[in-house]
């Protein structure tokens, strides 16, 4: 019960803030807030207080390889989306996620394997991302558009944590990372922004996923050791990695020179 409440209040939360920095600084932006453990984190950290710490490390390590399914995620529906209408792209997503988590739920290899996978699909995905298109400013988004964004989210969060009640430590940890912010970011800039707007919030999600991996793998490695303090050190590594990967050059694309939301968000010289 206690993992569901924190989905609920987390996931809905999530969304709303991201969608609110999305229209501040770009739907990249709000990308990369998804796609970091802010979520999943706390879930596998009640995870840990209510079974354990061996739970929690399995848990942590199958997180490792769904990663690879939320970097496939991003690709199909940027490349899904770019031909094909919200609902389509969605439902195609969705099916390809479902399908690539429930392959990996018969892997089993080490951790640092698991590790190396999740880093390598990230990589590869976003070689494999379309050419974001040139955007214009954001569409002025309906009044209703930030409350049913959260409703949809807690409306995924029942559907999954009900679906995946009672599968085990493998299960929990393949579906804790499952891209409900995504989906529902990506599926409403796509409906009211269109398919460049939701590539660029993809590639958002892709340039956090390797922070993401850092924090599970922490935690897969130093829970049984330490406890309560691998979910503090896996923090100040994600937060780290998130901090080289931006300085390497792995950031999100930028609005495009002379548009209408670069100017809102570049401060003016005085």
């Amino acid at each position: 019960m206690d993992v569901l409440l924190l989905k609920l209040f987390l996931a809905p939360a999530l969304v709303v803030v991201s969608s609110v920095a999305g229209r501040r600084w770009g739907p990249a932006v709000a990308g990369v807030l998804v796609g970091l453990p802010i979520v999943a984190g706390p879930i596998l950290f009640i995870t840990y207080r209510q079974h354990g710490a061996e739970f929690a490390a399995r848990a942590a390590s199958s997180s490792l390889l769904a990663l690879v399914s939320l970097a496939v995620f991003a690709v199909v529906f940027a490349h899904v989306g770019s031909q094909a209408g919200w609902v389509v792209t969605v439902a195609t997503t969705w099916i390809t996620v479902l399908g690539a988590d429930f392959a990996l739920s018969f892997v089993r290899v080490p951790v640092l394997v698991s590790f190396a996978c999740s880093l390598v699909a990230t990589a590869l995905a976003m070689l494999c991302m379309p050419k974001p298109e040139p955007v214009d400013a954001l569409k002025k988004a309906p009044t209703w558009d930030l409350p049913a964004r959260a409703v949809a989210t807690g409306v995924l969060v029942l559907v999954i944590t009900t679906a995946s009640a009672a599968l085990g430590p493998g299960w929990t940890g393949l579906l804790a990372p499952f891209p409900v912010a995504s989906t529902v970011l990506a599926g409403f800039i796509h409906a009211q922004q269109g398919s460049a707007m939701a590539t660029r919030a993809m590639v958002g999600v892709l340039t956090g996923l390797f922070a993401f991996a850092s924090f599970c793998f922490v935690l897969a490695v130093f829970t049984v050791p330490l406890g309560t303090a691998a979910f503090g050190l896996g923090i100040v590594v994600a937060a780290a990695v998130q901090l080289v990967v931006t300085r390497l050059g792995f950031r999100p694309p930028a609005w495009p020179a002379g548009s209408a939301s670069a100017r809102r968000a570049t401060p003016r010289r005085p």
